[in-house]
């Protein structure tokens, strides 16, 4: 490591539709551009910390608070016309960067400057944490697991211009003898493998984690995987923004009662859950704190954060029923004037939004790997343009669908832009929209169809089909 000296209507209908020609010209689509393909190289980073050190356990053994050092890691760059992925196996087994290129801006959040901090608290396995960033898997214990700071085991699965898929796999044979009383003593031998592909033509990344129980009875154990996000921000310098939104289909939220400051001024739903309006906006959290989705995911397929300082979002895709917790945390907005302010620096507080899919409700609460089970959690991670809100979502689309009295609004993101698109639009049994359409990768698609004063039905409906009329995606909404 490298040390440093200091800290630092036709008359009928209107249409409001950008579409592929206003697109940058080599994402306008497969007619006019060559054919996308995937690439997986090698690549390095170096990461700015305080200097510490640790014992071949992970616990905390020093800390110089007045030197930064510079610590290298191999990373892994995977990249298509549509996302730049960078994963770091050797801290955490994670993704730590996810570009999509379309707008040159970053999803994740990544810290600049590493803080250790919780020293000697109790909170964490190794009784102290540093925040890095980006995706990553936590296991089998609550707050972080063991394996934030650990090496994963890289391995190329499949290697094409068409796909590439890699593993990080990581056996918990890790029994923390100084691990504060609260977490599980010894190890489980779960064996973890985060599975990540990227494909061409398709602008999301999927993923898949499976976990596997080798011994011959059945183990507690949590599985959470932590996403840390700051859509649409500088790459160099990425941070959610107060206009940041946690976008997820839940109407109620709970907090631990250290944590009840949060919670103020948010009207009560009995059963100690609170309505979740104020608390989707980052703008609104008060101090750092835990929510959890009350009482559970267990409906919907997706969560996500929204800026709407320039209406770019990162949204995951996956089974809630699967993943049934929610776990949200922030430092708080105050955060964002705390990062502004160097003399503040460096600080564990800093401004980004961080969503937790886990197995189980909350931390702390066990579920059970049967004897040589398998559990298997697929998702995908697709960035959106021009959206302000997710109302449906799939592998292959992302929709926001509204209707009034007036019109009906239709914003999507397809997650594969070079597939041509059928978009159809009803009221009851009236069509309001058919109409083929070019995905917008740059700036997304939207929709807007007077609905005639005179039409029956509540509801309207959206169906997005591919050109060979399959449907893709379906939707919904009443009226307002």
């Amino acid at each position: 490591m490298a040390i440093k000296s200091t800290l630092p209507g036709s008359v009928r209908f209107v249409v409001a539709m950008l579409s592929a020609a206003c697109a940058l010209p080599s994402l306008a689509g497969a007619a006019s551009a060559p054919p996308d393909h995937v690439s997986l190289r090698e690549s390095t980073i170096a990461w700015s910390t305080l200097k510490y050190s640790t014992d071949a356990e992970g616990g905390l053994v020093s800390l110089d608070a007045a030197t930064l050092v510079d610590r290298p890691f191999k990373t892994y760059v995977i990249e298509n016309r549509y996302l730049k992925v960078t994963l770091l196996p050797e801290f955490g087994g994670r993704i730590l960067s996810l570009i999509y290129k379309p707008t040159g801006h970053e999803e994740l959040f990544r810290d600049e400057v590493g803080v250790p901090y919780g020293i000697k608290q109790g909170t964490f396995y190794y009784d102290w944490m540093m925040v890095y960033g980006g995706i990553f898997p936590t296991f089998p214990n609550a707050e972080h697991g063991k394996t934030w700071l650990k090496s994963w085991d890289f391995r190329i699965v499949q290697e094409s211009e068409a796909e590439v898929t890699v593993s990080m796999s990581f056996r918990d044979d890790v029994a923390f003898a100084a691990a504060p009383r609260q977490f599980r003593r010894g190890s489980t031998g779960i064996e973890a493998t985060y599975y990540v592909t990227l494909k061409a033509g398709r602008a999301a990344l999927d993923g898949r984690v499976v976990l596997k129980n080798p011994q011959d009875e059945a183990i507690d154990y949590e599985y959470w995987t932590c996403t840390t996000l700051a859509p649409g921000s500088d790459p160099e310098h990425p941070k959610a923004t107060g206009g940041a939104e946690i976008i997820a289909p839940i109407a109620a939220y709970s907090t631990p009662r250290w944590y009840a400051k949060l919670a103020e001024g948010d009207a009560s739903t009995g059963a100690d859950w609170h309505r979740f309006d104020k608390l989707r906006y980052f703008k609104n959290w008060p101090t750092l704190g835990i929510a959890y989705a009350a009482p559970d995911m267990q409906g919907g397929n997706f969560w996500g954060v929204i800026n709407h300082d320039n209406e770019e979002g990162i949204i995951r895709i996956a089974d809630n029923a699967l993943t049934r917790g929610l776990k949200m945390w922030t430092w708080g907005f105050p955060s964002l004037a705390d990062e502004a302010d160097a003399s503040k620096q460096p600080s564990p507080a800093q401004p980004y939004v961080e969503l937790w899919a886990g197995v189980s409700d909350q931390f702390f609460h066990s579920a059970s790997l049967p004897a040589h089970g398998e559990v298997a959690i697929p998702e995908a991670y697709g960035p959106t343009v021009g959206m302000s809100d997710v109302t449906d979502a799939n592998e292959h689309i992302l929709v926001n669908l509204a209707a009034d009295a007036s019109n009906a609004n239709l914003q999507f993101v397809s997650l594969e832009p070079e597939t041509p698109l059928h978009v159809r639009l009803k009221r009851g049994e009236a069509v309001l929209f058919d109409e083929a359409v070019s995905a917008d990768p740059r700036r997304g698609n939207r929709i807007s169809v007077p609905i005639d004063a005179g039409g029956s039905g509540e509801w309207v409906q959206a169906t997005i089909s591919a050109a060979d009329g399959s449907e893709l995606i379906s939707a919904e909404t009443r009226m307002k």
